[in-house]
Formats: C-alpha cells, structure tokens, sequence
C-alpha cells in the first residue's frame, strides 16, 4: 500500500497522547549527545516516531549504525522497558542474553534478530502481544577508540486489541444495463484506539487480478482507480460515507464491464513518520458476483404480418419494443423498405426519430408518431405500386451516461413483413404474328407484336419485352432478347447486345400499340418459339414510373429444315501442255447444294506424284482477289493466272510450262455465306480431280549442271567441284587434295559425279544444281528456273593397314641391307689390316736379365 500523507489537523490530535514520552527520549538524545560531541561519533538510528500495532500482527524495527570504529560488523542487542524493569530481548553476541520472560518466544522463532548487513539489524516479532508494548531500545557494544556518541536508541511501542470488522451487504446478482447500483459495506472498529479507518472498493474479473475502483479515507478524502477517472469526474461514480460505519458506491449507470467479482477492503491506519500513514491493520469481505445483462440482449422489435392493399390505400404499421430496462435509455426508430428479404443495402428510408424524439427533416414520404414508450408507427397515404416491398423497423437503443453523453448499447431490425399493392385487372390481350418468316439458313424475319382491347389511360406509358427460348430444354427460362421500356428507350441484355449494336437486330414502335422485331439474317441458333410481353406504366409519388399491367402473347415457333451444304467440284484439261514451253489451261467447275447465296474460293495444288506433299501456286478468293502462294520464281510471276468465268466456273492458266512443272493438278474450293456482320463464313470444302502435265523431253531441253562440296574443313560455305554448261564443255574448280574428280552426262536427264583416290578431306554433303533451257519453235532458249537435288552425305574411311604396310616394309628392307653393308665392310677392313702387320723376333727373358746385368 503507497504510503498516505497525513493530514496536518490529524496529525496534532495524535500527537497530543504522545507529547511527554516524545520529550523524554528527545531530553535523553541530547544529554548524550553533548557528553561525547566532538569529532565523528557513533550513531545508533531506530524509529524516531512512537509506533502503534495491531496484535496478531508481525513487527519489524530497524537498527542502523553509523560513524563507528573497528570492524565492519557490529553486534546489536535490544531490550524492552515494561512495567517499570528492562528485560534483556535478544542479542547478536550470546545466546544466553534472552530474559527468561522471552526465552521461550525467541526459541520458537516468533521473536528473530536478522542482519540486513553489517551495520544495520531487524527486530521481528512474528505475532504480536498486546502485553509486547513498551520501549524496545537497540544497543551497539563499543568497539571505537573513544567513547564518542550514542550507543543505543530507543522507541515507544503500543500494541492494541484487534476490534477492526469489515460486513459485506451483497449487490444483486443480476442487474440490467444502464441501471444505477449502489453497494455497501460495514467497516468498524474501537474508537477509542486514536487510529483511522480506510475502505476500498475492488472488482476481479475472471482471472485478472483485482482492480482498484474507490478508496475512500484515512484522512476523509479519496482516491479513484485510473480505469475510473473520467467515470468519477462525470458523475458516474459516487462513494459516500454513511451513519452508523456504512460505506457506499454508487454507480449511477451499470456498464458490461462492470461485470466481476466484488471485494469491500477495510484498513486500520495511524500516522507515522511525519505527514505519512502507515497501515497497521487490513480485512477484506467478498460482496459477491455481478452479471450485467446487455440491452443488446434484451432488445426485441416485433412488426405485423404480412398485408395486402389496393392502390391509393392507407398503410399502417407498428414496431413493438421489448426491452427489460427503461432507465436511461432512448430509442432510435428508423422505417425501411427493400426489394427483398435481405437488400439492406438497397433499402430506402421512409421515416426516422432520433433518440431525443426528434423527426428528421426530408427522412421519407413516411409520417412516424410514437404511440407508447415502446410503440412506434409509421404512417404511409395513398400508396402505390412502388410503395409494394418489405417493410422493417430499425430501433438503436441509447444510453445516457453520467454527463448526458449518449452511447449506443444496442441495433436490432424486426423481420421484415411483405406489403403488395395490388393493381387493376388487365383488359387487353396481346397477339404475335410473323408477317416475314425464314425458310432456311440465313434468310430474315419479322415478328409483330400487337395490344388489343382496351387502351391504356392517357398518363400511360406502353413497354415491349422480347423473349427467345431455343427449345432444346424446357426447364430454362426465356432468354430475353431486348426491350423498350415506358420512356421509349432501348433496352439489352448481354447475350444478344452484339447483335443489337451491330443493326443485325432492329426493335421498333410502328403505331402506338404495335411492336415489330427484325431480324436481318437468321441462324441457326435462332430457332426456336418468340413471345413478346406488353406492360402499362403509371406515374408513382417519387416521379418515377411503376409497371401497373403486363400481359405476354402466346408462343410462335420459328423453324425449318436444316439440310447440311454439300459442294462438289470437277476439274477439266482445257489446253494440255504436250512439250516444254507450251500453255496449260484447266477449269474448275463447282457444283453447290443447300447453300444461300455462297461465294467460292479456289486453290490450286500440284502433287509432283501420287500421294506426296501437294504444292500451293495460286489463289482466287470470294471476293476474286488473286494471290500467288508457293510459287516463288522470280522470272515467271507472269506465268500463272487465275479468273472467274462462270456462275460457278474457274479457269486456271500456265504460260511457258517447263519440266518442273509436270505434276497432277486439281481444284481444292471452299464455299462461303456471309454472315449477319456481312463478314464471310466458311460452310463447306471439297477437293477436285487431278490433271497431270506430262511431256518428255526432246533436244528442245537442255541443262547447266554444277556439283557442290559442304565440307567440315572448309568455312565458306558450299564449294564447286565441277560444271558442265548446256553444250556439254565440262570445267573443274582446282583442288588441294590428291584426289581428282569427273563429270558426265549418263543420259538426257542424269549427270555423274566421279571422284578418284578418294582423300579424308572429300568427305562431306554433295548436291548438285540444273538450270533447264527451252528452246522455242522459233529456235531461241529460254533459260529456265533453278532446281536444287537433295544432299548426300560421302564418308571416307581410313585403312590403317593398307597405308602404312608398304612404309614398313620398305623401312625394314632398308634397315636390313644396311646392316648387311656394315658386317661386310667391317670384315673387310679388319682382313686388310691384319695382313699388313710385321712380326717381331723372340727374345728369352734371361737375355734381357744378362744384358742388364751387363
């Protein structure tokens, strides 16, 4: 507990008991203190201020040292005055030292000594005696050089009966939001003991710990919790102190957290120390758990049943409130209608009242009035067809705080109740007629849609809805096709928005009461059954237009035959090309079944054989654009023509025919219908017969042959090995290598390429190159375009033996007539020498001995 400044009237009044005792010791102090002033002298410090316990309660003085000589650690020893004698209490130094009047408490433990450090001791008393007071006085032996100093300090003690009593009066368990609480608490004690009296209110919620809300006392004032300042500022929150030792806490407003468990702790306190208190005593009583319903909970809206009125009726309807707590509370009310169940997003404000009763300006066509404190009604003249929806009721319920805030506690919106206005009974019938209507694919229609009967008043408007269902499944609901609605505007959904845009569809009013659909080209997804509904609009209060009336046609079925388009083509050999440089001409006949103004498109392909690869040269498309495709010579662009002649008839023409363009032709068609964008759309293919340009060649044809090496040593490419021109003279490209090659003509259309000695470095792709000369009737030639031979790819293999065993036996032979040479002229040589040598007479070695002697 922080310690209390005392309040300086208090304090005095406590003193006054005190006054003599104080004057005595203070007498002591500075007898002692002028006896042995001078220089640093020892200090001895307990308490200054008369101490008052409780019994029961534990006690803790404090001696402290300072300004001594000698060694760091002193003993402490401490006496008790009483009755008149001075009993030794306990002491650091012998064990003997207790008086036998506290032996036994200090052997038990409840009397202790403990050292705090070396200059400072703690007196303990573990349970208090009321017969425990007297002047407790703690002693240092000397241990200075000279007596300097006081040696020992003392302080009163007045221990007094427990007679503190804390009643709880328990708060209701259960209290509404926003009611006021007030709980109380009983707190006594013997007035006779000069001590005062402190309560304070606690809450714990769940397993959090305690927290403070109110102390009220020691000294008549009090202190609030910091979760409940602004609450105590506004009023919110009120302790009292009552008659006959009551305490109470008001709180004029119950909160959702104010929910918990609630203590009511009362504590005995005396001055001490100067302006400080000091608690001596504290009791605590549980006052009980309480639960705060929310009016959230509580709040209910209630609207009627469902209704029906017919036009110009006056709408009734009342919001019944249920709510368990009127105190303090105000209820905003809020009058809704939607289009549905759940458009609370969509739902438009009839009437409104604030809390205060207030009506909000322009809030609705609604008039609302407040019938009771729980009743509200809303007030709706002369309805009509917009007024038809589901009405709800939206309360917001206030509650005022301490300080006239208002806070929102609760929203709940009623179930909402359907209200339909019912309008007149139709008395027209509608009719839909097809004055145009499509035999096959692609031709238009035209449906009329007419209001028969009665007309509509003359404030009035008509509007058209067009539906399609294709009929492929009956449990799909018409697909709207467009509309016009009462302002003559058009009106589309996405499916058929394209269409609408593009003008392939056209929607129209031909007289007042009569609707025309055009369709432009029809489809095959078209078919199906068409129904048109009429509806009547009328004016409504908010200047829009409500739909009164609405009355569909019966169904038109909308069908025909569908016949799959069939196309047949016939090729036919016009001009034949019998010899090199004439003119080939073919047509294409096309022959066409089930199709609507079709257009053609032709392609003309040439397989060299049967079944290979086709080749496109040209093409005419619907429009008779002509365009070349795969044919890429460059000299003979002109060559190839292409023309409609016919309804249904091509003619395909090739100036200057040459031996690359032998192959089978034919015709590959396709047919085309426009579509509703006029754009063209493929219906059909087919594929003609072939016609073959075959011709021999005679001595009108001749060639320019040139044979290539691409080989991995070289890096420029392809290289000429040899070229023979349309006369037949033959030319060879120099060559690096020791192989050799020859060029000839085999026969009209073959030429050979022989390569002799065959080195590594003939290894690689060949291919060869012809360039065709026709020559005319005239005797002039016409050099034709080039053609390319596929690649062959030479690989030279290397035999090792066959290269490198005549080496070796040229090597060996030459090693071995050398060697041979070598014996013979060294034999020879050593023959002559040993021939020409003289010989030298014998002499005896005693000769030789006799003649040295001589």
């Amino acid at each position: 507990m922080p310690p209390w400044r005392l309040h300086p009237k208090i304090g005095d009044k406590f003193r006054s008991g005190k006054k003599e005792t104080k004057m005595k010791i203070h007498l002591v102090t500075c007898l002692l203190f002028l006896m042995f002033a001078g220089g640093e002298a020892r200090v001895v410090s307990v308490p200054e201020e008369p101490l008052v316990r409780v019994e029961g309660q534990p006690l803790s003085l404090r001696c402290n040292v300072s300004e001594y000589e000698g060694p760091l650690e002193q003993v402490f020893e401490w006496q008790v005055f009483q009755e008149g004698k001075s009993f030794q209490l306990i002491s650091f130094m012998e064990s003997s030292y207790t008086d036998a009047r506290f032996a036994k408490r200090v052997a038990d433990g409840d009397i202790s000594l403990l050292r705090l450090a070396d200059s400072a001791a703690e007196l303990r008393i573990r349970v208090l005696r009321v017969s425990d007071s007297g002047i407790y006085t703690c002693s240092t032996p000397s241990t200075d050089m000279s007596v300097s100093g006081n040696y020992q300090a003392s302080v009163p003690l007045d221990v007094i009966k427990d007679s503190l009593q804390v009643l709880s009066m328990a708060p209701p368990t259960e209290i509404p939001e926003g009611n006021p609480l007030d709980i109380h608490c009983i707190a006594t004690r013997d007035l006779k003991q000069n001590t005062y009296l402190s309560v304070t209110w606690s809450v714990r919620r769940g397993t959090a710990p305690p927290e403070d809300i109110v102390t009220l006392g020691p000294d008549g004032d009090h202190r609030v919790g910091s979760s409940y300042i602004q609450r105590h500022a506004d009023m919110g929150l009120l302790p009292q102190s009552m008659k006959g030792n009551i305490f109470s806490l008001v709180l004029t407003e119950t909160r959702p957290s104010d929910e918990g468990q609630y203590t009511c702790t009362a504590r005995e306190w005396v001055p001490e120390g100067g302006a400080l208190w000091q608690p001596i005593l504290e009791k605590s009583a549980e006052l009980g758990l309480l639960k705060v319903m929310p009016i959230a909970e509580s709040l209910k809206v209630f609207l009627e049943k469902n209704a029906t009125l017919n036009l110009h009726d006056t709408l009734h309807l009342t919001c019944s409130v249920a709510l368990n707590n009127q105190v303090n509370i105000g209820l905003e009310v809020t009058w809704l209608v939607g289009p549905d169940k759940d458009g609370s997003n969509t739902s438009r404000i009839l009437a409104h009242m604030n809390q205060d009763g207030v009506l909000a300006n322009g809030s609705g066509p609604g008039e609302i009035s407040r019938t009771g404190f729980d009743e509200f009604q809303l007030l709706l003249r002369h309805v009509d067809q917009s007024d038809s929806g589901f009405y709800s009721c939206r309360v917001q319920a206030w509650l005022r705080q301490s300080g006239g805030r208002w806070v929102q506690a609760a929203e709940k919106t009623s179930y909402p109740v359907h209200i339909w206005v019912t309008t007149m009974e139709a008395n027209f019938n509608v009719t839909l007629s097809s004055p145009m209507t499509p035999q096959i694919l692609g031709q238009p229609m035209v449906l009329v849609c007419q209001m028969n009967g009665e007309p509509p008043p003359a404030d009035a408007q008509l509007g058209v809805t067009w539906y399609h269902h294709s009929g492929a499944d009956t449990g799909i609901a018409p697909q709207p096709i467009a509309a016009i609605d009462e302002q003559g505007d058009l009106v589309l959904w996405d499916d058929y928005r394209p269409l609408l845009e593009q003008g392939h569809i056209v929607l129209s009013k031909v007289k007042p009461r009569n609707f025309r659909l055009h369709f432009q080209q029809m489809q095959d997804s078209d078919q199906g059954t068409y129904h048109c509904a009429v509806s009547v609009w009328t004016r409504v209060r908010n200047g829009g237009w409500a739909k009164n009336q609405e009355v569909r046609s019966e169904k038109l079925s909308i069908k025909w035959e569908s016949k799959s388009p069939r196309l047949y083509v016939v090729a036919r050999r016009l001009k034949e090309a019998s010899r090199a440089g004439a003119t080939f001409e073919m047509s294409c006949q096309v022959i066409s079944q089930h199709l609507l103004d079709p257009g053609y498109s032709v392609l003309i392909r040439m397989e060299e054989s049967i079944r290979s690869q086709p080749r496109k040269i040209a093409s005419l498309s619907p429009d008779l654009v002509m365009k070349l495709e795969e044919w890429s010579e460059p000299d003979r662009l002109d060559s190839v023509v292409m023309e409609k002649i016919g309804p249904k008839e091509f003619r395909f023409r090739l100036y200057g025919a040459m031996v690359s363009d032998r192959g089978f032709y034919f015709c590959d068609v396709t047919a085309w219908t426009r579509d509703v964008g006029k754009a063209w759309s493929k219906a059909v293919n087919a594929a003609s017969n072939r016609v073959q340009i075959s011709f021999t060649d005679t001595g009108d044809v001749s060639y320019e042959v040139q044979w290539y090496l691409s080989s991995h040593h070289a890096s420029t490419g392809a290289t000429l090995l040899a070229s023979m021109d349309r006369w037949g003279v033959v030319r060879k490209s120099p060559r690096n290598s020791s192989s050799d090659c020859s060029l000839e003509r085999a026969d009209a259309q073959t030429f050979r390429l022989s390569v002799h000695q065959t080195q590594d470095l003939d290894a690689g792709e060949y291919h060869c190159r012809a360039t065709p000369w026709l020559r005319s009737p005239a005797g002039t030639w016409t050099r034709g375009s080039e053609l390319t031979s596929t690649r062959i790819f030479l690989i030279v293999r290397f035999a090792l033996w066959d290269s490198m065993k005549l080496p070796l036996l040229y090597g060996l032979g030459a090693t071995l007539a050398v060697g041979l040479f070598s014996l013979l002229l060294g034999l020879m040589c050593a023959h002559c020498w040993c021939r020409n040598t003289s010989r030298t007479p014998h002499r005896p070695c005693n000769n030789l001995i006799a003649l040295e002697m001589d």
